[in-house]
């Protein structure tokens, strides 16, 4: 008995000594059903049942929901003559990031059965007359000049990156003709960002914490200098100083994005390890020391297009946890919990999620296979 207890005193003081944390054994409620969940690699079958939803939409340009503010007659057309390339899937950025689903898929899977379809539609929607009627767009009115300011821009951008970086002759012919898209979105960038006094801090489009990470991969993957020391400067400016994020008070009710963990993964990118990791114990430090769990959003009516944005915001924080998960298993049990909560329902049948959900999850899929 005796000898036990100074094993006992023994171990304890080595954990007080060495601050040790709490195991991954934990009774909150979000880290029950991933606990001893095995992580598994995005398969073939999960990527065909995946890659149904953009193939769905991405010419099926009824219902719309249109972003144009009209100043003249003449400005009141059909999305389709406004947006050749992307009018299909509701609206304008969801259409971008359902061409991105395919192109990730495609690139990933050269065995996907719907390979030469993807590719032929692909081709119907990515050509150089398209992408300048897109880019004409911009400049129809006085008010088109920041459509989809920077949700649909950082979305365009995220296509770019991965057009670029795919040794593939209709990838090349197809970022050929995106690029000067993605140039102009540059210089708009350029040209928002010094304006942007503070930063938008929801849970929805226009959070700016999502509209730069996205941006940011994109400036380092094509050598985008300007763009990526325009974003860095902003992010340090507008997040280094907080602190104690209120993740407590989220969701909010039609949440796509996590404003808490959005920012968080944006800073993960702008700070080397041990700034981040000083900065994001005190930005989170609930979470990131294993004392707060996150439940994942839960979802009543999925046939509601605002209710179902929660299934988004579980794959997104999802993907800004998975990067911090490879050293803390209490963030990566969380952002199981998430992933399993919305991955099965998202092919239920209804427009209102199929639209756009498949990029959610499969960027959240693609963020947890690459750590």
């Amino acid at each position: 008995m005796r000898t036990n207890i100074l094993t006992v005193l023994f171990a304890s003081s080595i954990c007080i000594i060495f601050s040790c944390k709490p195991t991954t054994e934990s009774k909150l409620p979000s880290q029950v059903k991933s606990e001893n969940r095995s992580v598994e690699t995005l398969s073939l079958e999960e990527a065909e049942r995946l890659a149904t939803l953009p193939m769905k939409c991405i010419q099926t340009n009824l219902p719309y929901k249109a972003g144009l503010t009209i100043a003249k007659e003449e400005d009141l057309q059909l999305p389709i003559v406004h947006h050749p390339a992307f009018y299909g899937c509701f609206d304008w950025h969801s259409a971008v990031h359902g061409h991105w689903s395919l192109v990730y898929l495609l690139k990933r899977f050269p065995e996907l059965s719907i390979q030469a379809e993807a590719r032929k539609k692909l081709s119907e929607n990515l050509t150089a007359e398209n992408i300048q009627k897109e880019i004409d767009y911009f400049s129809l009115n006085d008010y088109t000049k920041s459509f989809e300011r920077t949700y649909g821009w950082a979305w365009l951008l995220k296509l770019g990156e991965e057009l670029k970086t795919w040794e593939d002759p209709d990838a090349q012919a197809w970022y050929a003709n995106l690029e000067p898209l993605c140039h102009l979105l540059s210089e708009k960038y350029l040209d928002y960002l010094p304006k942007l006094v503070y930063p938008i801090r929801v849970g929805e489009h226009s959070n700016t914490a999502f509209g730069l990470s996205f941006a940011l991969d994109y400036a380092r993957v094509i050598g985008d200098a300007p763009l990526e020391n325009m974003i860095t400067d902003r992010a340090k400016s507008f997040y280094s100083d907080d602190a104690d994020c209120p993740i407590s008070w989220e969701p909010s009710g039609y949440d796509f994005l996590s404003p808490c963990l959005e920012e968080m993964n944006l800073m993960r990118r702008v700070l080397n390890t041990e700034e981040f990791s000083t900065w994001s114990t005190a930005f989170l430090p609930k979470l990131i020391n294993g004392s707060e769990g996150l439940a994942p959003g839960k979802v009543k009516d999925r046939s509601d297009g605002k209710l179902v944005h929660l299934d988004g915001l579980n794959f997104s924080r999802a993907w800004c946890l998975y990067p911090l998960g490879k050293s803390n298993a209490h963030v990566q049990n969380i952002a199981n919990a998430h992933l399993d909560y919305s991955l099965a329902k998202i092919t239920d049948g209804d427009y209102a999620g199929e639209h756009w959900l498949a990029s959610f999850a499969l960027y959240a899929l693609k963020t947890r296979d690459e750590q």
